[in-house]
């Protein structure tokens, strides 16, 4: 084990990045009985909605799964604060806003707490709060994205620099080669979303998963620069449209409307591909198949083994 796997109590230096309103049971469940961290979004779901999420995975594995709360735009997020405790969850994630006055609450009910950053800033703010972990998330990334749009490659080594706790990598990363290239780097594990949902145990609407797998290195967009809110998406007609909505000036408010969790429902549940958007990050390329959880993690692994003993091989030749 390495200290990311020590603390999280899981076999592989892999999380599950948070799905929104999107999440669920399943592969959640899969990811974390194939030895990874599986993790359920609260998105804007009610507590309800939520709990039964939370009671249905913990029905189907008995190994640690975590809670991402986005804190900043979670309308429920003391109950689902609260919510970590009574079921007994053991790592929560915390992200899209100041993680800083709930993790003391975490702590007292020896919850791990990771936080997710996009800066050296935001990484060092969230150690000092004491923070476990954290993932620094790159541009590269599917979904929300910080306005910086620092790149993971370019982040990781200077956070790994700044802070003492594990940093974990997000944005970019899919196979072995990118759980290899982010542990050079420093890193002590990655985050993955976009990959996972091209797996079997995911419960998304074919179209959603046949776009990545068909998807090329310039297949995802970028919506929302115009407004301050940057998201990154695969390219759709739905996409296609919110890009005119911003060249003809579109409001905040309006925009907000159409990329909130419903259209994201529509997009990656239904499939409805011209009524509601789905997320990809530039991984997306990247993906060639749809393999189960553990085929795709136990293949990571191997791979990224594979990939440190060749270098060493080739280290001896200087």
């Amino acid at each position: 084990m390495n200290n990311l796997t020590d603390i999280l109590h899981i076999k592989y230096p892999i999380i599950q990045g948070g799905m929104g309103n999107i999440s669920n049971a399943p592969l959640t469940a899969a990811i974390s009985e194939a030895g990874a961290l599986g993790t359920i979004g609260v998105g804007t779901m009610s507590m309800e909605e939520v709990e039964e999420i939370v009671i249905d995975t913990k029905k189907r594995t008995g190994r640690p799964f975590a809670l991402n709360i986005p804190v900043a735009i979670t309308p429920h997020l003391k109950d689902m604060i609260r919510l970590v405790v009574k079921h007994g969850i053991p790592v929560v994630s915390l992200s899209a806003g100041n993680p800083a006055p709930f993790i003391p609450y975490f702590q007292e009910h020896n919850v791990k707490v990771i936080c997710v950053v996009a800066s050296k800033k935001q990484g060092k703010k969230a150690e000092d709060a004491g923070a476990d972990v954290i993932v620094a998330e790159g541009y590269e990334a599917a979904g929300i994205n910080s306005n910086l749009e620092t790149t993971t490659l370019a982040l990781i080594p200077q956070l790994v620099d700044t802070v003492k706790i594990p940093v974990v990598a997000a944005g970019g990363i899919g196979d072995g080669r990118g759980l290899a290239s982010m542990l050079a780097l420093g890193a002590s594990g990655v985050q993955m979303g976009t990959r996972f949902i091209a797996t079997q145990e995911a419960p998304f609407h074919e179209n959603y998963k046949s776009t990545l797998v068909d998807a090329k290195d310039d297949s995802t967009v970028i919506v929302g620069r115009s407004v301050g809110r940057v998201r990154r998406v695969m390219k759709t007609p739905y996409a296609a449209g919110l890009l005119q909505k911003e060249q003809e000036g579109v409001a905040l408010e309006d925009f907000s409307v159409m990329t909130s969790e419903e259209y994201h429902r529509i997009g990656a549940l239904e499939g409805k591909l011209d009524q509601g958007f789905i997320n990809g990050g530039q991984v997306s390329g990247l993906v060639s198949d749809i393999p189960t959880v553990a085929e795709l993690l136990e293949r990571m692994v191997s791979d990224a083994k594979g990939i440190f003993r060749e270098l060493s091989t080739n280290a001896m030749r200087f």
